[in-house]
């Protein structure tokens, strides 16, 4: 019965889940008479079926609405089943619905556990409890109508053939933020489940100038091949990609025509890591320098294949931490550069300063004449394509989030603006600035984008925010910087390991292995397995209590002052050896662990 589904390439847009004790059943309610799905509850295995079962139990089966299927995760003993439970349309692509999940739920077919020994139930339990982490992933889209993992550009050139293919099939693997929980679907052949998500961001807004109405869409697409968090993935690996890596691309649709322009940023592409070890600015260390020419050559030759030229503006400081990294990235450029890949260092801090963002203007003369020759996909009221996007322009600093965003508005913006000149819609002088209304619909458009990036990488919103926002800087942003600052700190340190861990469970960065995963092991002992930072600081604090109290009774009793000393030495030593020791304080990845 399963080669049903192949003649139906039809996404199903709404479903009921039945929750039978034995098995789970999705029922589409799309209107149409399709099979239900069922899915075992021991095992996970999948057929379809014609009717809904009747159960003459005293048990009423639970009924959830879903409104597509995730994919399925399978771990040690059981298989485990994601599904969107709630979603709401913030728009539409090139005249298609676009979806944002609201909520994803996570449904165990697990019996089989019932029959294992206590040491492998326990660690299934671990694995399962990332997925419960998982089903609170922000930042995710689909559609059931168009493939979002594509850009307008690369939508545009499919051929007839692949149009007809069912979306997945379509997708861009490296923008397919569930590829990995599909596999099961696939293999057996659900066509009208397999929905592909992405992670990123998707905003829009529509405004007036003049008498014509203008439509701006701004879709960020996160790269899955080294995806992650803040700290516990930097650089590039072996094979060049890039943490945090994103595809940016802004979509204008005015008079008939639309226009499309596309940036990317990702992480130096050097083999570099930053431990946290509860400083608040780690160290940055350089990896296998003999293979950087190497790492980087791979990087640029796959942006060259995807985009054509590449222009790479460095944004980070050349002092300091950040300068050895900004040298390194600099001299081994020198090296791979070529005709098609074009290098550019911006000091952003020393020129732009905490204020004077205006100063971007110098960067934007170095890089004017490559976005006007390598220029934007434009097409016509016919759809026939009348320019095309020659290459690109990635932006990085360290952490490819604030400075990054900044700089990539800027860019949008003046692009945005040599489109509606080019069409006839501003003249020679005319600017954004010059219309209030899609200026700060322009800004808040990039802001709300930034914030979305950097929420899936550091856990907060971006920095220099204000700026974006509002076009210059402000009390409040400044105060909410420095929160947010703060708060990156506490994540980094206290729960990206947990987060990591999730997220290469979910994209198959990390294979659960019986054989591995139930071998005894040495590393789990030691320091490590003990160490809990709020039991350190609780003991550090009740020592300095304690020796406060000592130092009171001094007056009465002086051997309270050699008391008062010992409580202080202990508090004093306990700090230092967390401070000594602070990697293994931190909450780590346990899966791909990190090196030491």
């Amino acid at each position: 019965m399963m080669e049903k589904a192949d003649s139906v390439k039809k996404l199903y847009t709404q479903m009921r889940l039945w929750e039978f004790p034995d098995q789970y059943v999705i029922q589409p309610t799309n209107g149409s008479s399709c099979s239900s799905l069922s899915i075992s509850r021991k095992d996970g295995s999948m057929k379809l079926i014609d009717e809904i079962p009747e159960y003459r139990t005293i048990r009423i089966p639970k009924i959830f609405t879903i409104f597509g299927v995730v994919g399925m995760m399978r771990l040690l003993a059981g298989s485990y089943l994601m599904v969107i439970t709630g979603r709401k349309c913030v728009g539409s692509y090139l005249g298609h619905p676009i979806f944002k999940i609201s909520s994803m739920k996570v449904f165990p077919c697990d019996h089989s556990l019932k029959h294992t020994p206590a040491e492998q139930k326990r660690t299934e339990m671990g694995f399962s409890a990332l997925l419960n982490v998982a089903e609170r992933t922000s930042g995710l889209f689909f559609s059931y109508d168009t493939n979002l993992t594509l850009s307008a550009q690369r939508l545009n050139d499919l051929g007839d053939e692949s149009r007809s293919l069912p979306l997945w099939r379509q997708a861009e693997p490296r923008f397919l933020w569930n590829n990995y929980m599909l596999e099961v679907i696939i293999d057996n052949k659900l066509d009208p489940y397999l929905l592909p998500i992405v992670q990123g961001s998707f905003h829009y807004f529509q405004a007036a100038i003049g008498k014509d109405i203008i439509d701006i869409t701004l879709i960020a697409r996160r790269c899955t091949r080294r995806n992650g968090t803040r700290m516990w993935r930097r650089g590039a690996d072996p094979d060049g990609y890039v943490a945090n890596f994103v595809e940016t691309e802004q979509i204008m649709q005015i008079n008939g025509y639309t226009a499309s322009f596309v940036q990317v940023r990702g992480s130096i592409p050097l083999l570099w890591e930053q431990i946290v070890d509860l400083t608040y600015k780690p160290k940055f260390e350089l990896l296998k320098l003999e293979e950087a020419p190497r790492v980087l050559e791979r990087h640029f030759l796959d942006l060259r294949k995807k985009y054509g030229a590449v222009v790479a503006v460095d944004l980070v400081n050349k002092h300091g931490g950040e300068g050895r990294l900004c040298e390194k990235f600099g001299s081994t450029m020198q090296q791979v550069a070529s005709d098609d890949v074009r290098y550019i260092h911006f000091d952003f801090h020393h020129i732009c300063g905490h204020v004077h963002f205006e100063n971007l203007s110098i960067l934007y003369d170095q890089i004017s004449d490559f976005l006007e020759t390598n220029g934007y996909l434009l097409l016509d009221e016919k759809g026939e394509k009348m320019k095309e996007q020659l290459g690109v322009v990635r932006t990085n600093c360290i952490d490819c989030l604030d400075r990054t965003n900044v700089t990539q508005s800027m860019i949008g913006r003046n692009m945005l603006e040599y489109q509606l000149r080019r069409l006839g819609v501003f003249g020679a002088e005319e600017t954004i600035s010059s219309h209030p209304n899609l200026d700060d619909s322009f800004k808040i458009l990039w802001a709300n984008h930034g914030d979305d990036i950097s929420v899936q990488y550091s856990g907060t919103p971006a920095l220099k925010g204000d700026f974006v926002r509002y076009g210059h800087r402000t009390i409040e942003g400044i105060l909410a910087d420095g929160w947010n600052a703060l708060m990156r700190y506490y994540l980094n340190n206290f729960c990206d390991g947990t987060k990591q861990d999730t997220i290469d469970l979910l994209q198959g960065h990390y294979i659960v292995s019986v054989v591995r995963d139930m071998a005894p092991s040495s590393q789990n002992g030691g320091l490590e397995a003990i160490a809990s930072f709020p039991l350190a600081l609780g003991l550090v604090l009740i020592g300095f209590l304690f020796a406060t109290m000592s130092l009171r009774q001094v007056r009465y009793d002086f051997r309270h002052f050699f008391f008062s000393l010992m409580w202080a030495s202990i508090s004093v030593g306990i700090a230092a050896f967390v401070r000594v020791n602070g990697r293994v304080f931190c909450n780590r990845p346990r899966l791909n662990k990190p090196r030491c």
